[in-house]
């Protein structure tokens, strides 16, 4: 037997509103590791802004939703930020190691301020966010400690074991649960407050479980088909092309970004150069690994998403950056355009010096070039020159080197509809 989707007639819930005032809390705290890359998936690009954007420009839409609240990672200010520029959310809350933890963690933001009645947490990684849904959330709200949007099962379920289906599951009152899921503020606290840290007898994945486990029953609402969760590669293809077919996909221009940098020699056997590892009878001086090609092109990046430089995004006074790889940095950089909705689509480095020859490494460097852009190496330039003995590189007391970046950002001229 099928399980009947609620419809609006056989909704218990009145007509009249909620009580109180409405903030919506978007976990966005994950590193989303079944989606792939080094950008975290809520700050992906689809259709010219990251999904964070898709669901937090929904909610601030919404006339019954006072305030947007973010929970995110500890290393993710910066692509909060820039995937966030121009809406009006308040500051993010630094999440924990478990989803549990941060939404604890926003939960306690939101009931610092005192002005806040009512919450609905929702899944960064969930874009397409109708409105229907939320105004169902919130009208179950009016006399209901919890409301859970949700689907009826309707495919047949299996029990695999060593990939043989080992039996039928009944699919009779089965739901798949969706967000975002509503809840009287002060409730679901408590209910937080008391899970954390205790090891429960079933996991509590979401907040309806979390609000089970303290008592409180929790309503069912109708979810919607287009509010499905990115996990992995193929949900953003999905996503993508929903866009299409809308008519949503933003228009790109090229922009250009330049970037030059410099390092003295220091003792050492080897330079970085472009992320490879080359020998060389000196090292370079630097408070993260010197990598002067890498610093160079990071700066060109952010320079083409008119993002500062390099030292404003990873200040040498900080102790955190201490000989680290300079891929972090040129990964950075490129996930803070990723989450403007930007493509790089060329890169061209020049390294500047006497010493070491850059040649039987040229190929090396192009390579881990595009394993760090994604670029192919047709579209990646690595050159070197000399300075014919002129100046501090041509003293050989260092290495200098310059790179350009092209990118293809949204044409912010062009008005783009809220999903």
């Amino acid at each position: 037997m099928t399980p009947t989707r609620p419809q609006p007639s056989d909704d218990p819930v009145g007509d009249a509103p909620p009580p109180g005032r409405a903030a919506a809390l978007i976990v966005a705290a994950g590193r989303g590791r079944r989606f792939g890359g080094g950008v975290p998936k809520q700050y992906q690009a689809l259709g010219g802004r990251a999904l964070l954007a898709h669901a937090a420009a929904a909610f601030l839409a919404h006339p019954r939703i006072d305030l947007v609240q973010v929970v995110i990672g500890p290393d993710d200010r910066d692509l909060h930020d820039r995937a966030l520029a121009g809406l009006e959310v308040a500051p993010p809350v630094i999440g924990g190691a478990e989803r549990q933890d941060s939404v604890r963690l926003g939960l306690e933001a939101l009931a610092a301020r005192g002005d806040i009645d009512l919450v609905l947490v929702h899944d960064a990684a969930r874009p397409f966010l109708p409105a229907g849904m939320i105004d169902r959330v919130l009208k179950a709200l009016g006399d209901a400690p919890a409301a859970l949007p949700a689907l009826a099962v309707t495919d047949t379920l299996k029990r695999g074991e060593a990939m043989t289906v080992a039996g039928t599951v009944s699919r009779d009152g089965l739901w798949r649960a969706q967000t975002p899921q509503g809840a009287r503020l002060d409730l679901l606290l408590a209910a937080h407050r008391a899970a954390a840290g205790h090891t429960l007898p079933h996991a509590l994945t979401d907040d309806a479980a979390v609000m089970e486990a303290a008592g409180h029953a929790v309503r069912l609402v109708d979810g919607d088909e287009a509010a499905f969760k990115i996990t992995t590669a193929a949900d953003m293809d999905r996503a993508r092309q929903l866009l299409a077919r809308r008519g949503q996909t933003a228009a790109l221009l090229p922009a250009t970004g330049s970037g030059f940098d410099v390092h003295a020699f220091a003792p050492g056997n080897h330079v970085w150069l472009c992320g490879v590892r080359v020998p060389h009878d000196q090292g370079l001086s630097g408070h993260s690994d010197a990598d002067v090609a890498l610093h160079a092109l990071t700066d060109a990046v952010l320079g083409a998403i008119a993002a500062d430089d390099i030292g404003r995004h990873f200040p040498p006074t900080d102790a955190r950056w201490r000989g680290a790889s300079s891929d972090r940095f040129l990964i950075h950089a490129l996930a803070l355009m990723g989450a403007i909705g930007g493509r790089l689509v060329h890169c061209d480095v020049t390294i500047i010096g006497e010493r070491p020859k850059v040649g039987p490494h040229r190929e090396a460097m192009r390579r881990r070039l595009a394993e760090l852009t994604g670029l192919p190496p047709a579209r990646i330039g690595v050159k070197a020159t000399t300075t014919e003995q002129l100046g501090f590189t041509g003293r050989r007391e260092g290495l200098a080197a310059m790179a350009t970046a092209t990118v293809l950002l949204p044409d912010l001229s062009a008005s783009e509809p809220v999903v």
